[in-house]
């Protein structure tokens, strides 16, 4: 007997693998493609077991999601076991009333039972195993209950070659899957079927979907998800029950925050209090011991090698070029560790499946889903993986808008900028200032959407289903792991790209064109470079600024290598500390109106080299990146000009 293991990824499916077969099991790779393969035998009996990797649905998306539907659809086994996660039962079950769309007989195995139990809720799986017509059974991989008992029904089963009889969907719909299968050939009937039905793009099957249209008035593939959902909800209704005070808490906790009234509310007051508290009193406070600490050490580093006998342009280089420059972003490092544990501790308690659900209607009618919220959370953090994490959006044209849209959100990386310059120009604002353009930046995403909607992209947006967990309180240990790994990854950058820029800033601006240290930095190989550029920065500037210009460019390296070049240009310029940035010869031009609007390019102009590489893998296509690269340039440009000019109409030209 050969027995397919099925189950979503970390249910715990691997886990039973491993209790089932113990030590008889081999490891090797699916024919084709570098993907661990499983299989073993359960000992005692005459029983194969292959572990297939972890997939959420038959719509396969990632490789390991196609080879486990490769394998249920074409490769012989005699029985499915389907693990189910107990503490997310909703999400799993989904999976379950696809596989009951195959031609194989099925058993449910719920793992992880004895930790849904210490939650006071209790399956009642024999009445689950009526409603599903299909075996079910309670088990721990991790304590070994079940087992026996789960060996026992698979010895059980039999091959079967019809699809388990159990009514799903609507009577209409259900009548109509019916009449389809008569005309289908093959085995898995129903699964090619609805497969067929959900790629609109397949022929001989609009009456199907003239059919769905009119009734229900959305695509296919949702309204067979909604479908399922309801099923499993009713299903769970029937066959879950808790205890009163676990029932209830997170359905009072969520009348508040889910409400139509306040949760939008909700979300602004929460995120305002994170760039409060980041920005504001606690972050800056921080900061200022640091940027106290970071002008000791230049101090120090000045004597000590000054005592030494070093030369002045090896003094200059050590001090003004990598210390000012690295230092000036690490200056920062405590507000992002304020931003990061703040996240961290939303996501981990289950608020931020709450957002995703609260603004999946709002983006839906701009062209997204609840989806694209997960990568936008994913970029307050860095563009990179947020990026990455739209692979897993089965709707291509969403996830591309996704792709050119995450760069806008205010990632780590800009926080920097935003908090130097609010330092600078509106240091009794500075909170106001940061969260300004962090809502200014969803303006932003909104308009943006809504404009490649129109004109762009006209496929319809896909459905999003999510099942909502319980609140719980944080896990100290993961939000300080998740933490510190971002701190960690974040000064790593400081300590290699921008320590490398660094150099090269001071470089050409401490030499000029005929290479002899000391010249004027306003005559440095630098400021040609800069002058250039300037001219396309003179409408976002007012002013042609080589130096602002330079510092913008460099930003297409790293966003927070903008505060590292502008900090190394003053050192050299003026040799003051931090806090004389902008009373440097070179950038004094600076007004609030100028500060604000290159402040906007900056968060809004194309991303860094790393996110321009994600880009490029996300959109499949060199040239699709080139155009978003300039495009979102020139709409950054655009867009500062504009800010620019109603900045210098509110608060003046100075």
């Amino acid at each position: 007997m050969r027995v397919a293991l099925v189950g979503n990824q970390n249910s715990g499916k691997t886990s039973l693998f491993n209790v089932l077969t113990g030590s008889n099991q081999k490891v090797g790779n699916w024919p084709g493609v570098t993907i661990e393969k499983k299989e073993g035998v359960i000992a005692g009996e005459d029983i194969e077991i292959v572990d297939l990797p972890g997939i959420y649905s038959l719509s396969p998306y990632t490789e390991e999601e196609k080879v486990s539907v490769s394998f249920l659809l074409n490769e012989k086994y005699d029985v499915i076991v389907n693990v189910v996660d107990s503490l997310s039962m909703e999400r799993s079950l989904y999976l379950s009333t696809e596989l009951m769309e195959l031609d194989a007989p099925i058993v449910l195995a719920f793992n992880m039972i004895d930790l849904l139990e210490k939650k006071n809720i209790k399956l009642k799986e024999k009445e689950l195993s009526n409603l599903f017509c299909v075996p079910a059974v309670k088990i721990s991989a991790k304590t070994k209950a079940g087992i026996g008992e789960l060996i026992e029904i698979i010895k059980t089963q039999k091959t079967q070659k019809q699809r388990i009889n159990i009514e799903i969907y609507d009577k209409i719909i259900e009548k109509e899957l019916e009449f389809a299968e008569n005309e289908e050939f093959g085995n898995n009937k129903r699964q090619k079927i609805i497969s067929k039905i959900k790629d609109e793009s397949t022929e001989g099957k609009d009456r199907f979907l003239e059919l769905l249209q009119k009734l229900y008035g959305k695509d296919a593939a949702q309204i067979f998800a909604e479908q399922r959902y309801k099923f499993i909800s009713a299903v769970l209704e029937k066959c879950l029950t808790r205890s009163s005070e676990q029932k209830n808490i997170s359905e009072k906790i969520d009348k508040f925050v889910l409400s139509r009234w306040l949760a939008l509310p909700l979300f602004v007051c929460v995120f305002s209090l994170i760039y409060f508290l980041s920005v504001g009193v606690v972050g800056s406070t921080i900061s200022g011991f640091v940027q106290k600490g970071i002008v000791f050490v230049q101090d120090y580093f000045f004597d000590f090698l000054t005592k030494l006998g070093a030369s002045n342009w090896a003094v200059s280089l050590v001090v003004h070029g990598v210390l000012a420059g690295v230092g000036a972003v690490l200056n920062f490092v405590p507000q992002l560790v304020i931003i990061f544990l703040c996240i961290s501790l939303l996501e981990t308690s289950g608020y931020m499946s709450r957002v995703a659900f609260i603004f999946d209607k709002i983006f839906r009618t701009i062209g997204l889903s609840g989806k694209s919220l997960i990568p936008f959370i994913v970029g307050s953090g860095c563009s990179v993986p947020a990026i990455m994490t739209t692979k897993t959006m089965e709707n291509h044209i969403e996830k591309e808008k996704t792709t050119l849209l995450v760069p806008f959100i205010p990632c780590s990386a800009k926080l920097p900028v935003i908090a130097l310059f609010a330092s600078f120009f509106f240091p009794n604002h500075r909170v106001f200032f940061a969260i300004s353009l962090y809502f200014f930046a969803i303006l932003i995403i909104v308009f943006a959407a809504i404009v490649l909607k129109k004109f762009i992209y006209k496929d319809r947006n896909s459905s999003f289903i999510s099942e909502l967990p319980d609140y719980k309180i944080p896990n100290a240990k993961y939000v300080l792991r998740d933490v510190i790994s971002k701190t960690k990854d974040f000064i790593f950058r400081a300590g290699t790209i921008i320590f490398f820029s660094s150099v090269v800033i001071w470089f050409l601006s401490s030499f000029g064109l005929n290479f002899c240290y000391g010249v004027s930095i306003d005559k440095s190989i630098l400021s040609y470079i800069g002058r250039l550029f300037a001219w396309f920065f003179y409408p976002v500037l007012g002013s042609y600024s080589w130096a602002a210009s330079v510092s913008a460019i460099q930003g297409l390296v790293a966003k927070e290598q903008v505060v590292s070049s502008l900090t190394v240009i003053a050192e050299v310029s003026s040799a003051g500390a931090i806090e004389s940035i902008f009373a440097s010869s070179a950038l004094s031009f600076f007004s609030k109106s100028s500060a604000y609007a290159f402040v906007v390019f900056n968060l809004f102009s194309a991303p860094c080299i790393g996110a321009i590489g994600a880009m490029r893998t996300s959109l499949g296509s060199g040239k699709k990146t080139f155009v978003a690269v300039f495009s979102q340039i020139i709409f950054a440009w655009g867009l500062a000009s504009l800010v620019r000019l109603f900045g210098t109409i509110l608060w003046g030209v100075k």
